[in-house]
């Protein structure tokens, strides 16, 4: 009797020792799949609310709240311009409503660049910065390069007109038409009557409006009352910067400039004629007048 109760607490320490180790083999591998997956997880990310449109928005629509709503992105990744609270994008109620400057897509965040300022329309005198002027060129199939102009774009101006009169030469010895680089890199606000900056279809516009300095708007008034202007576009990542250039007729075919004749005027001689005899002697004397 003695010998099978020893037997049953062998058998019964073996199997609680064997729990106890199956139990300890559990317990270490659910901590070293939970500190996997701790360490597989990436650092908390700091987010920040700001609003987004809830749909599409084209250029021209007035912003309501209807239209947006509050986004949470990550702060370190947040753009400029953003709008976290109502009283940010409607700071004067919906009375008085944001419009959009440049379409935006659904779930994109409304910034500062792509609306104008409360009540204000989605027009020309939001994109001029300050010291700077509207100016309208008029432009036709050829110098508004084929109607692929749009709002945004930069161009350069030229001027192509008469320097001479009634065929006369100039001080530098230049006569006829002449096209000149007035302008390099003006930026156009407005084709014919639109300030679309996402208008993508090509169109042949009329006139094309430009923004530039004061002065500037004097030089372009004066080159179109006094000749043609044509437009030349500008690449959108040319940075350059072109130099002086003007081109003539002369020029544009390789002829050579005919010398400039300068007629010297001749030295005025007085003289007395003598009759001597038969013979007549003319004699210098000093020009009295």
């Amino acid at each position: 009797m003695r010998l099978v109760f020893g037997l049953v607490l062998i058998l019964g320490l073996g199997l609680a020792g064997f729990a106890v180790y199956m139990a300890k083999s559990y317990i270490n591998g659910y901590q070293a799949q939970l500190e996997n997956e701790r360490n597989s997880r990436g650092p908390n990310i700091k987010t920040t609310e700001v609003f987004v449109a809830k749909r599409a928005l084209a250029y021209g629509e007035r912003i309501q709240k209807a239209d947006v709503r509050l986004v949470k992105f990550p702060t370190n990744a947040l753009p400029e311009g953003t709008y976290s609270t109502v009283e940010e994008l409607f700071p004067k109620g919906e009375a008085e409503p944001r419009t959009v400057m440049r379409a935006m897509e659904a779930s994109e965040a409304i910034l500062d660049v792509k609306v104008t300022g409360p009540g204000e329309d989605a027009g020309i005198t939001t994109k001029l910065a300050r010291g700077m002027r509207a100016f309208a060129i008029k432009v036709d199939s050829t110098s508004g390069v084929s109607g692929f102009l749009r709002p945004g774009d930069r161009v350069d101006v030229y001027w192509t007109g008469n320097v001479g009169r009634a065929g006369q030469r100039t001080e530098d010895n230049s006569s006829g038409d002449v096209t000149k680089l007035i302008e390099a890199g003006v930026q156009l606000i407005a084709v014919d009557q639109s300030a679309n900056t996402d208008r993508t279809e090509a169109s042949v516009a009329r006139t094309v409006t430009v923004a530039v300095l004061p002065e500037q708007v004097a030089a372009l008034a004066q080159a179109q009352s006094t000749g043609r202007l044509s437009l030349s576009l500008v690449g959108a990542q040319d940075d350059t910067i072109a130099g002086t250039i003007e081109v003539d007729q002369r020029q544009l075919l390789g002829l050579a400039m005919a010398p400039v004749v300068v007629d010297t005027p001749k030295a005025e001689v007085c003289t007395i004629r003598t009759r001597r005899g038969a013979d007549v002697i003319e004699t210098a004397i000093p020009c009295t007048n």
